[in-house]
């Protein structure tokens, strides 16, 4: 593309700041707010942007300046933003973040999307590393667009490293349903990780996760998942639809195509033998825990083996992957007790992780921050079911009120809903007004053998509470 000029009003938002660097990368002008950086939050991210050479202004309109400038927004942008206003004023161009991601997409040779409802960061993660070490010898590796900081590309000089600038046709991202953004894609390879209620109704999510899989060439497909085997049976009796990859965990049925046998758990990873139809290809040991990741980990496989990848090369790559972070990441440990930042925000991730954890011993201390009040509203019933169901006898999930940094949302329900059904069902939950009280009890119940963990969505500065945490138990930070 010709060289642009875009602002971006909310640039440290998880989906913002990727395709911002992205984009810079591409030789675009960038610049950009945030109200974060307005409120002295994570000042971390916010220098590792300027020393990018991407200019931030604050979010008060002053930063818009020209009419050929872009202004990008997220769906989480109001009109009432002087960014916006002065936008409007100039006569400026405005585009939301996805539907740029989507021509960045759509645009690519090789255009490979991450969807469903849980998992997409971490699956993500896995294909752009599986093709980024395939590729690292002939500088063939993938474009990657992520959610979260992958840990295999971060270091001293890329602490966010949520995107990768590749030199090869394929482009790796998450594909988001919330918004109904989801239907600007068309991928040659549509990754569908599960399907469970969150943002939007069932009957919506079926709609646009069917429509997405249709567009695809081909589509690997989760076969444990009852609602996305639905989909599949939709797509397999369309003598025009995308090819097929399904796969699923201890599954006989000889038409999956990638089954995961004989899990062994480990506190730090977990291995599994994987299947090809009838044949065993090799034995994996992953870096990250959980079944789930399990599951992540065939989808990941499905999709490089779809761009081209040798199945085998592949998984011996995906060895090397370590994860994300704030994805059931140990942040430190001290006299005892050792403190986990997780990003589980609805009810699904909250059961992964909570059984992850839980096939080791030792309580669980929780702190559980909504991450918002129309999320806490639309998922209360979930998150008391959830928890009653999940929390073990001597755990105790801590509650403070969901985050919230402006704008005109009602603040109409309390996190007090949540931890009163869970207390009135025989689990231990208290909820307290903020996250600094949360913090004080994490403290005064902590003792040798625990796990904290400290869960949540859309606030980086839970990052650092979580080693704020471990400092103050008397540790260091990993």
């Amino acid at each position: 593309m010709e060289s642009r000029s875009y602002f971006f009003c909310g640039i440290g938002g998880s989906g913002m700041l990727p395709l911002a660097l992205i984009l810079h990368g591409q030789g675009h002008r960038v610049q950009g707010s945030d109200r974060a950086l307005d409120q002295g939050m994570t000042p971390d991210k916010f220098d590792f942007l300027r020393a990018q050479g991407i200019d931030l202004f604050p979010q008060d309109g002053s930063g818009v300046t020209s009419q050929s400038q872009i202004l990008v927004t997220s769906a989480a942008v109001e009109d009432s933003v002087p960014d916006v206003a002065a936008a409007r004023h100039l006569g400026a161009a405005e585009i939301r973040r996805a539907a740029l991601l989507a021509e960045l997409f759509n645009a690519a040779p090789t255009s490979i999307g991450i969807a469903g409802t849980s998992g997409k960061s971490t699956v993500t993660g896995m294909v752009g590393w599986i093709l980024h070490t395939i590729g690292r010898d002939t500088g063939a590796g993938p474009t990657i667009l992520n959610g979260a900081v992958m840990t295999n590309f971060s270091g001293q000089d890329t602490p966010f490293a949520s995107s990768v600038m590749g030199g090869g046709d394929a482009l790796v991202s998450e594909v988001d349903e919330s918004d109904g953004s989801i239907s600007l894609y068309r991928p040659n390879i549509a990754v569908l990780t599960n399907v469970s209620e969150d943002h939007k109704s069932m009957d919506e999510l079926r709609g646009l996760f069917g429509g997405y899989l249709t567009r695809a060439e081909t589509a690997v497909i989760n076969a444990d998942d009852r609602e996305s085997r639905a989909l599949t049976a939709t797509l397999t009796t369309t003598l025009s639809g995308p090819r097929v990859i399904t796969f699923a965990i201890d599954d006989d049925a000889s038409d999956t195509d990638l089954v995961a046998r004989n899990l062994t758990p480990a506190p730090d990873g977990i291995g599994f033998s994987l299947w090809n139809g009838t044949e065993e290809v090799r034995n994996i040991q992953l870096r990250v825990p959980g079944r789930h990741n399990v599951s992540n980990a065939l989808a990941a496989l499905g999709a490089a083996h779809a761009a081209g990848a040798p199945l085998a090369e592949a998984a011996e790559a995906l060895e090397g992957f370590t994860g994300l972070r704030r994805r059931l990441e140990t942040v430190g440990s001290a006299a005892g007790i050792t403190v986990i930042d997780d990003f589980a925000h609805n009810p699904d991730k909250i059961t992964a992780t909570l059984a992850t954890l839980h096939d080791f011993p030792g309580r669980l201390l929780i702190l559980f921050q909504p991450h918002g009040f129309g999320p806490l509203r639309k998922m209360r019933d979930g998150f008391v079911d959830t928890f009653s169901q999940e929390l073990g006898p001597e755990d105790v999930l801590l509650m403070p009120e969901p985050v919230y940094f402006g704008g005109t949302v009602a603040r109409e329900i309390s996190s007090r809903e949540v931890t009163d059904g869970i207390a009135a069902r025989g689990r231990q939950a208290e909820a307290f007004e903020t996250r600094n009280q949360c913090a004080d009890r994490l403290l005064e119940l902590a003792t040798s053998g625990d796990r904290i963990i400290i869960m949540g969505a859309r606030d980086d500065s839970l990052a650092s509470f979580a080693r704020d945490l471990v400092e103050r138990i008397g540790g260091t930070t990993s």
